[in-house]
């Protein structure tokens, strides 16, 4: 891994066969008296007076409250895995989860249970419990299990959304399996993009965390769960104060599907997006560098049928402002499948409304919902050629895909790749989309370079790309 890269999900699980690092986990909180849940609901939300009074939380020993009302909802969640070659294989603390119902529904990540075959969780008091999985969402890396016991103490949700920047947070978990242990500090950043998939919107904190706590709560000073801790960033494994936790809202969008049929649905739009940028935003004469700038419209998708062209910018969606591109995907995404919306978009400077029936998202359809301007492995970012891109880059072909710049030190500048290079080829696979130059780079090519077709002012060559070791 390159040092201050992610190399995929940088993981908070320990395991003694494993080197995936770790977010701490909260604690546990009996706080059922002070919370409240709608009938039929999966968790409790507190009351907006909050576990403790103004004084309480301002005479500096909040955090000693904050741990001892919280540890006995703090989980180790313990699995049996079948290791290829090696037969079962227990895995010590894999990782974390945190109490959400007394009756031993548990969250946690996805990435702690996916592959396990058993299942055990200890809680504070000692006590262990085999554990089964209700539902799985690896699309946010959000898991619920249930142990059988009842009359636990449990952790209530927060509100993600009105986390801000700079407020105090708290993680208690397990790290390197050294239970309830309890670190602080503040939520350093929110909607963070880190490369994981379409749906990233991470909390990014600086409270310390290591390997061992993946799926446990971070909270807030009223001793609510604000997130789920994730993933670091760390070129040595360990805590450098970069971690990152799902947002709870996220997950209090997934839990009912999860509980009801153990997997989550998703609504499907059908578009290849990118972020617009300030010189993009004059560019299609946009006031502000906001909304999804849509690059490709796959065939007979809801987007095709409402009308949607390359180079739209999708500014609302269902009613929800659209601010920046990583937000489409998660508002279409939580939208009933079947329903009809209304989005509106800009084109050629004017608003205009288009009604969309949403469609289903399939596994296959979800690779084209991160934005489309994406550095590769190559290190090259690449755009859906535009009129004005034509007109920037001086290419006169009307469809394609466009080199729009190229990393320093990377193999694409090494290969002699320049921005307005027009992509025809990758692999000798023909190109004219994004996603079709997206799949074309992802089909493994073991210690084989990648050949691409370029033309450049009028003139074909192949270029031949050696990735990094």
């Amino acid at each position: 891994m390159r040092m201050g890269k992610f190399s995929g999900r940088t993981m908070l699980a320990v395991a003694a066969s494993c080197l995936i690092v770790g977010i701490l986990v909260t604690a546990s909180l009996n706080l059922v008296p002070l919370s409240k849940a709608t009938s039929g609901q999966l968790w409790s939300e507190k009351r907006e007076s909050g576990l403790f009074s103004a004084s309480q939380i301002s005479d500096g020993k909040i955090w000693v409250r904050l741990a001892k009302e919280l540890t006995p909802s703090v989980v180790n969640v313990n699995t049996t895995q079948v290791v290829k070659g090696r037969g079962r294989l227990r895995s010590p603390f894999l990782g974390s989860g945190f109490i959400i119902n007394r009756d031993g529904y548990i969250l946690t990540n996805n990435h702690v249970v996916e592959n396990a075959t058993e299942i055990s969780v200890k809680l504070s008091d000692a006590r262990e419990f085999k554990a089964k999985v209700i539902g799985r969402d690896p699309k946010t890396d959000i898991a619920l299990i249930k142990i059988e016991a009842s009359n636990l103490p449990v952790v209530p949700f927060g509100d993600s959304d009105k986390l801000e920047v700079g407020e105090p947070v708290m993680a208690i978990g397990n790290p390197f399996g050294l239970n309830q242990t309890v670190t602080t500090g503040i939520v350093s950043a929110k909607g963070r993009f880190i490369g994981e998939g379409p749906y990233d919107n991470f909390i990014q904190t600086d409270a310390s965390i290591n390997r061992g706590n993946s799926g446990g709560p971070l909270l807030n000073v009223n001793g609510e769960a604000v997130g789920i801790n994730t993933a670091i960033f760390s070129p040595t494994g360990g805590s450098i104060g970069i971690g990152f936790a799902i947002p709870i809202d996220m997950a209090k969008e997934v839990l009912p599907q999860l509980k009801e049929r153990g997997s989550v649905t998703r609504g499907w739009l059908g578009v290849s997006i990118q972020q617009i940028t300030p010189e993009l935003a004059k560019t299609f004469g946009l006031k502000q560098a906001n909304g999804a700038l849509v690059s490709d419209v796959m065939d007979a998708s809801p987007a095709e049928k409402a009308g949607v062209k390359q180079g739209d910018v999708i500014v609302e969606f269902n009613g929800k402002k659209i601010k920046s591109s990583s937000e489409l995907p998660h508002i279409v995404g939580g939208t009933s499948v079947g329903k009809e919306v209304i989005m509106k978009i800009m084109r050629d400077g004017e608003e205009l409304a288009l009604q969309v029936k949403v469609g289903e998202l399939k596994d296959e359809q979800l690779a084209a919902l991160a934005p489309s301007s994406t550095k590769s492995k190559l290190g090259i970012d690449i755009q859906q050629l535009t009129p004005e891109l034509s007109r920037k880059f001086g290419i006169k072909d009307d469809r394609g895909v466009v080199v729009t710049g190229v990393d320093p030190d990377s193999p694409g500048e090494a290969a002699g790749l320049q921005p307005g290079d027009l992509i025809l080829e990758i692999n000798r696979s023909k190109v004219a989309t994004v996603s079709q130059a997206r799949r074309a780079l992802e089909k493994p090519r073991p210690d084989e370079p990648t050949v691409v077709l370029v033309k450049r002012e009028g003139n074909t060559r192949y270029v031949v790309i050696r990735s990094e070791g």
